[in-house]
């Protein structure tokens, strides 16, 4: 029986008011108003939650009855469950308050902030290696989720020309795009929103949780618009091995004479393999890849509202899909699913490029990957988890007998495994036997007790009996937070084993234990013993 069900916390508010007298009926705790402490302090009556208020508050007065209800928000920096990024250097927060009332579709009124867009694309479309930066396309959209739409339409269009130059139908069976099941929402979304199936690969342990590419071969015929890789899957952080799908699709036009394009979902990791890994070959080096989208809000470094979609070259961009515009005394062109937009995001990311360069973004992905590697085996050597992301495990079997005879440099992140820097971790099977009544999902309630916010979740099909948890390690999750949070995991996992239910176990939590916190502290029994003397009512 679950007791929130069967009380309502807004009629006990309603019943402990004060009593304004007999006639008085409220039917909502407050009558649906927003009541504050501050109330008395500036005059302010209560303000209803779900209609407009007759009479408006002060600036000050609204600041502050909504800066304190969003203090019940999670802390950013704790949030290791998001991809999107949290901090920018105050000189970026300057530059995007000083350009948040621009329109970037403005782009007669506006046309510097147009250029720095265009830079933006120009500058992406070289560093993923675009045959021609100046035959290169592509567009600013609100994040990957967009950009994936844009891909997507843009494959499905030249398919439909096509089947109609060869006078076939775009209709019977109609189209379809291959992935795997561990993609993002936002491919699926792409193809319920625009009429394609959707052929989702089912996932496996020995495909490393990843799109498979030879059972994904086994979805593709003459009706495969494309085929969605992704650089960083979102569950485990593995990337899709992007060349070798495209060999396999270019052995199979050769065959049936069906070309069938790839466009690269690199939401993450298109801002993390060019500069940790630049050798690996995933983007437009390889001439199957037509598109890639990225999410500047993610490893971009940029706040939250900015992605990108950019074309190997037009003519993989229909013409039909860019639309002219006579708008506000200038023609634009415009190939987005939005139109108005806010510039100050795209003028954050340019600030990046221009303050980080390759070097900044180098050692900021590197920093990353390290402190993941650092938080992956200390979770494998506490004997409670398995780790199934790989960024810490060398890159070969000549790795790994290099490390067991001479030596290895943990340092070079060539040796390892290439991925995003992603925990995703699950109790071992030793563990499960010997505490069957433990649940892993109440380790994630748990450290929200203490403030951090690690999801629990299942795996794609057909892992989806199997769940994770799993950190992302974002810019500000420095060495000295991954040595908090794994004593945090601990304390709670041996406060499970203990106490066999999280109720228990969050009663015997005790404050924040670290591998420094015996330096300059007391002991249990240092103290004298409690005798009450400074607790008696007077």
């Amino acid at each position: 029986m679950v007791l929130s069900k069967h009380l309502n916390p807004d009629k006990l508010i309603q019943d402990a008011q004060d009593n304004k007298g007999p006639g008085v009926h409220i039917h909502s705790s407050t009558n649906h108003h927003a009541v504050h402490a501050y109330g008395a302090r500036y005059g302010t009556q209560p303000i209803p939650k779900y209609r407009l208020p007759s009479k408006g508050v002060g600036a000050e007065t609204a600041y502050q009855l909504i800066h304190d209800e969003l203090s019940l928000d999670g802390t950013p920096a704790l949030n290791l469950a998001s991809f999107v990024h949290t901090w920018m250097p105050k000189e970026a927060n300057q530059l995007m308050m000083e350009n948040i009332s621009k329109n970037l579709i403005d782009q007669d009124e506006y046309p510097m902030t147009q250029v720095l867009h265009t830079r933006c694309v120009s500058i992406l479309a070289d560093l993923w290696h675009a045959p021609s930066t100046h035959q290169a396309i592509g567009t600013a959209t609100t994040g990957s989720s967009e950009a994936v739409q844009l891909g997507g339409l843009a494959m499905k269009r030249i398919w439909q020309e096509k089947r109609k130059a060869s006078g076939k139908s775009i209709h019977e069976p109609g189209p379809n795009i291959v992935m795997g099941a561990n993609a993002q929402v936002a491919l699926e979304k792409f193809a319920r929103y625009f009429d394609v199936e959707a052929r989702l690969v089912p996932i496996s342990e020995e495909s490393h949780y990843r799109l498979d590419p030879r059972r994904a071969m086994e979805c593709v015929d003459e009706n495969t618009i494309g085929v969605y890789v992704i650089l960083g899957s979102t569950y485990t952080g593995h990337y899709e091995p992007v060349k070798e799908m495209a060999a396999l699709l270019d052995d199979y036009e050769k065959r049936t004479g069906h070309s069938v394009p790839i466009h690269v979902d690199a939401a993450s990791g298109g801002f993390v393999a060019p500069f940790a890994t630049p050798a690996l070959e995933w983007d437009f080096r390889i001439p199957r890849v037509v598109s890639i989208n990225a999410s500047g809000h993610k490893f971009g470094l940029a706040y939250a509202g900015v992605g990108w979609a950019v074309w190997r070259a037009q003519e993989f961009l229909p013409k039909d899909l860019i639309f002219e515009l006579h708008y506000l005394g200038s023609v634009e062109y415009s190939f987005s699913l939005n139109f108005s937009r806010p510039a100050h995001p795209i003028i954050a990311q340019y600030f990046n490029f221009v303050h980080l360069g390759r070097e900044g973004y180098r050692n900021v992905a590197l920093q990353d990957l390290k402190n993941a590697r650092l938080l992956s085996r200390a979770l494998e050597k506490s004997g409670f988890f398995t780790v199934l992301s790989d960024i810490h495990r060398p890159a070969d079997k000549l790795a790994t007998s290099l490390k067991n005879s001479v030596g290895f440099d943990e340092e070079n992140v060539d040796n390892y495994v290439p991925g995003l820097p992603v925990v995703s971790f699950k109790f071992t099977d030793d563990f499960c036997k010997k505490y069957p009544d433990v649940q892993q999902k109440w380790v994630q309630v748990l450290l929200r007790a203490k403030g951090w916010i690690v999801p629990n979740y299942e795996l794609a099909p057909d892992l989806q009996n199997v769940e994770i948890l799993r950190v992302v390690v974002r810019e500000n999750m420095s060495a000295v937070m991954v040595d908090r949070l794994v004593a945090d995991i601990l304390e709670v996992v041996d406060g499970l084993v203990k106490e066999d239910t999280p109720m228990r176990a969050l009663a015997v939590l005790h404050g924040r234990k670290t591998v420094e916190s015996h330096h300059g502290g007391l002991e249990k029994g240092s103290g004298s013993a409690y005798s009450g003397t400074y607790s008696r009512q007077c």
